[in-house]
């Protein structure tokens, strides 16, 4: 399993803590190793990419087969959502069976919207184990990534993702989807930027609603990557850092949107999409040492004040970093928190 960082500048530390080393070739062709071509812009320790157009990516490129896995007893399989975009994700059914079926949950993965895949071996450890613990069916996305696809290609795919999740729980589609799968459980979850996701996909579903009346049940929110030019807390000490993320956010979204667009700092929404919001209730986890952690609790807040009519809570874990739970599992800060999100979706509000 990869390692983590510790020592990454400002928005870095933010949306990952670990790193893979390996390089991949950018979707537009060229060998990046092989590239002596002036950056465009430095991502590190994340990626490159260079002004030719090839993108070198330095982390979370390595996958990992679906296969039943002998410790957690959780069979997964690949789907193809959309052969024209390559849209795929990832099932996991747990081991036991029974004639009551089980809560669906739609997972986004984190890495800033630009490394990282649903095929990821620290992703793939980590919803083989949610999925046993919590008991649910996991379908984890694997969406496009900036800046070959910046954003809202993350956001389409997601949305494409959870609407081919609907249509497969239908009798007669995909058989774990609609033998196993209970649509009045249905959860959207994530982490980092896969929380960012999650949010806008509720947000969305509120807006619009859902095939079939389909209503999502709750939304869990791990570190998730709320972000704005105004400074929120402590983090107005340090103007630079703003600066820095502004910039990286300019990066994802190719300058389509400023870092104070509602997609990527939810404050700038008007009260009435937060009372709008798709779902019956949220959980925002916040980790101590993250910078995002201001951010994250205003989210928290202007929820509860809004006047939006479901159940939200918090739950920090003090003295950690950004999404330590996926590279620490077996600590009892990382196995508490999982206990936190297993009895989240798990809740029994009848």
């Amino acid at each position: 399993m990869a390692s983590s960082r510790i020592l990454l500048p400002a928005l870095l530390l933010l949306l990952c803590t670990h790193c893979g080393g390996a390089e991949a070739r950018s979707a537009r062709g060229g060998d990046p190793s092989s590239s002596n071509s002036a950056v465009k812009f430095d991502f590190s320790p994340f990626l490159i990419e260079y002004k030719s157009g090839v993108v070198k990516r330095l982390m979370g490129t390595d996958r990992i087969a679906a296969a039943a896995d002998a410790l957690t007893g959780v069979t997964s399989k690949d789907v193809t959502i959309d052969p024209a975009t390559g849209l795929a994700a990832r099932v996991y059914l747990p081991s036991f069976r029974s004639a009551t079926k089980v809560p669906i949950l739609v997972y986004f993965h984190g890495g800033a919207f630009v490394v990282e895949s649903a095929f990821n071996p620290i992703y793939h450890a980590y919803l083989n184990t949610l999925a046993a613990k919590a008991g649910v069916l996991a379908v984890s996305v694997d969406y496009r990534l900036a800046p070959e696809h910046p954003l809202p290609a993350a956001y389409s795919d997601s949305w494409a993702a959870l609407k081919w999740v609907l249509a497969n729980s239908a009798p007669g589609a995909d058989q774990w989807l609609s033998q196993y799968g209970d649509l009045s459980r249905l959860f959207l979850a994530g982490d980092s930027a896969g929380g960012n996701i999650a949010h806008n996909l509720a947000l969305r579903a509120g807006e619009e609603g859902l095939d079939g009346g389909a209503r999502i049940k709750g939304v869990a929110l791990l570190d998730p990557y709320f972000q704005g030019r105004s400074a929120v807390g402590a983090q107005a000490a340090d103007p630079a850092y703003l600066q820095s993320a502004a910039r990286t956010w300019s990066f994802i979204c190719a300058g389509r949107y400023p870092i104070d667009h509602p997609y990527a700092n939810p404050l700038a929404l008007p009260a009435d999409s937060w009372r709008r919001l798709g779902c019956d209730r949220v959980l925002v986890t916040v980790s101590g040492q993250d910078r995002l952690n201001p951010w994250q609790r205003a989210y928290y807040a202007t929820l509860r004040g809004s006047g939006w009519p479901g159940q939200a809570e918090l739950y920090e874990t003090p003295g950690e970093g950004h999404v330590y739970f996926l590279t620490k599992m077996s600590t009892p800060q990382a196995q508490a928190e999982m206990a936190t999100l297993v009895a989240f979706i798990n809740r029994n509000d009848d």
